[in-house]
């Protein structure tokens, strides 16, 4: 056992930083979870969603004790005692762009304009600089996709991405808490992931909440128009792509 020239101890500096490094292991393994299941759980819930559902209710069951735990195995309950034609006629009725429900986090900020078909890009280049992959058919601003990027993609920038749209998850949790839906769960146990917000950013939302987001009415260039129905989620059951 070695000492240092201050006499502390160097086996106890390597033996914490090893412990540090677990610490941070897990946390990282617990944020993959969250995300990774609120992924599934936002997905619109067809054959598949019932399918992964059980496993998304194991995988949350085993994280440690916290709010994000309870959150998400409260909605898994709920869905899995929920019959399936209701379950998905209320996943229509509550993801709505009409009413500021949206699970696409650039329409908070830039609306139907021509900055927002830019954003998008922004995000798709962000995804293939890191070989991540968006099916044709989705939209990568989709918050199921966003999360399912930051838990198997690339954990840092898909965190940076989620920090940055922060201000749309903040209104959209108070649309669907204003609503009271179940599904109010899933994205309060995403925000329990991030960090504390700024004040930019509440103010940002306060603003955003009560101007709306931008009207332009224009193409959405490359993506085309907005979709009439709520888009499939990304394959996150590990087969390959």
């Amino acid at each position: 056992m070695s000492t240092t020239t201050d006499g502390t101890n160097n086996d106890d500096g390597a033996r914490a930083g090893w412990l540090g490094a677990g610490r941070e292991a897990r946390r990282t393994h617990k944020r993959a979870v969250i995300h990774q299941s609120a992924s599934v759980l936002l997905g619109y819930p067809d054959q598949d969603f019932f399918e992964r559902l059980p496993l998304v209710a194991r995988a949350v069951a085993e994280l440690p004790k916290g709010p994000a735990r309870t959150e998400l195995l409260e909605f898994c309950e709920h869905a899995a005692s929920t019959p399936e034609l209701d379950l998905c006629a209320h996943y229509v009725d509550v993801f709505d762009l009409r009413r500021r429900r949206a699970l696409h986090m650039t329409y908070y900020t830039d609306g139907d304009t021509r900055r927002r078909g830019h954003a998008l890009a922004e995000i798709k280049r962000a995804y293939a600089e890191c070989g991540w992959r968006v099916q044709a058919r989705e939209l990568p601003d989709h918050l199921a996709v966003m999360l399912e990027f930051t838990a198997r993609g690339d954990a840092d920038l898909g965190q940076e991405l989620l920090v940055n749209h922060r201000a749309g998850l903040d209104l959209l949790f108070e649309a669907l808490r204003e609503y009271g839906t179940p599904y109010v769960r899933v994205v309060e146990a995403i925000r329990h992931t991030l960090p504390a917000p700024r004040r930019a950013d509440a103010e940002r939302a306060r603003r955003l909440a009560e101007e709306g987001p931008p009207a332009e009415d224009v193409g959405m260039e490359p993506y085309g128009a907005r979709p009439r129905v709520p888009l499939p989620l990304t394959d996150v059951s590990g087969r390959k792509r």
